[in-house]
């Protein structure tokens, strides 16, 4: 079986938790790095043991080593850049969000199927252990139909987390690059996408998204509430958002505290943490016939659910089958986002499936 060669477009810190999917595996290897800041990109060259640099993401395409790119750029990049490489005859692997617009995601669809190449967009939280296993009792029928889905983020400070200077956070606070704001429609993808996983596509949404201060002319997305119905008989949800800087956190990574609750009709289901731990609980918990008990993780770290989102796309790629969020369905949860923004917009329910 011939391993799969990697090309890495875009060498910023998340680039870190990229790489780690492909360490030990004889199947797929990282061949090459691409990012328009050489020094950046020699960097992350040598500390992969990588020969290949570019400056030049079309240069990389000319490369008939590379089978696969994985776009790890600004998202008014992810549409040019996944058409270019679809086009050029490589499989993509995109950052969420997919795209800005529903009609960027059509194109990003049709030229994929037109070049017959394999179009994931990369989602580590539908990949993260106590969502799979959360998933699974849910399908087991043990907490019974889900009736309710609430979701929470929150910000925070973590001395030990990431320092991240400013410069490389402007393009998100510019909307025609980076398609809305930093809460809801940049993280909050990742909450979108495990809604989407575990109770479906939503009939109608309804938003309210403040703004928050965050520096001369800057603003968050913040405080925010989200509600949802979705296309499941008696089946809702409420997704609330807040930037809360002052709190502190644990976290190696961002400061953001992520949660979520399904409740069923015979039982709740809780997972209690992503990427920084506040409340000290298990990860994941259910309560049922009057009593509460953790399930048992055995990957809680959040480099994991990368590991396991990569190692994904690769074995889809080597065996065969359908990424878990493909063009179609990162589409949907791009519908499901867009919907909550022109909601709060437009003080009115948006139906998600409409939005283009």
């Amino acid at each position: 079986m011939k391993p799969i060669g990697v090309g890495i477009v875009g060498c910023g810190r998340i680039s870190d938790l990229h790489e780690l999917g492909y360490r030990g595996r004889q199947d797929a290897q990282i061949l090459a790095v691409c990012d328009t800041n050489r020094k950046r990109a020699k960097a992350q060259a040598n500390r992969w043991g990588v020969n290949q640099v570019y400056t030049d993401y079309t240069e990389l395409l000319n490369n008939p080593q590379i089978d696969l790119v994985e776009l790890l750029v600004p998202h008014h990049l992810h549409c040019p850049l996944t058409i270019q490489g679809a086009q050029a005859g490589k499989h993509v692997s995109v950052q969420k969000p997919m795209a800005l617009s529903a009609a960027e995601a059509n194109q990003m669809i049709e030229a994929s199927q037109k070049a017959g190449v394999v179009l994931r967009v990369y989602e580590n939280f539908v990949h993260y252990e106590p969502v799979r296993k959360a998933k699974a009792i849910i399908e087991a029928g043990e907490i019974g139909k889900p009736v309710m889905l609430r979701m929470h983020i929150n910000t925070g400070t973590s001395p030990g987390g990431w320092k991240i200077p400013i410069s490389a956070w402007l393009w998100r606070f510019n909307e025609k690059k980076s398609g809305g704001g930093e809460l809801v429609f940049d993280h909050g993808y990742h909450l979108f996408s495990v809604a989407f996983h575990l109770m479906g596509q939503a009939r109608r949404v309804s938003a309210w998204i403040d703004r928050t201060p965050v520096a001369p002319g800057v603003f968050v997305d913040a405080p925010a509430t989200i509600m949802m119905q979705f296309k499941g008989e008696r089946s809702y949800g409420v997704f609330d958002i807040a930037h809360t800087p002052g709190i502190v956190m644990q976290s190696k990574y961002y400061s953001d505290d992520d949660r979520l609750e399904v409740v069923g009709e015979k039982g709740n289901l809780l997972i209690n943490r992503y990427t920084t731990k506040t409340l000290d609980l298990p990860e994941l918990m259910v309560f049922k016939d009057g009593e509460t008990r953790a399930i048992p993780v055995e990957k809680t770290s959040w480099a994991d659910s990368f590991v396991d989102t990569t190692q994904h796309l690769i074995d889809v790629l080597q065996n065969g089958g359908c990424p878990s969020l493909n063009g179609e369905t990162g589409k949907a949860v791009l519908q499901l986002t867009l919907a909550a923004q022109i909601s709060a917009r437009e003080s009115r329910e948006v139906e998600p499936e409409s939005v283009v």
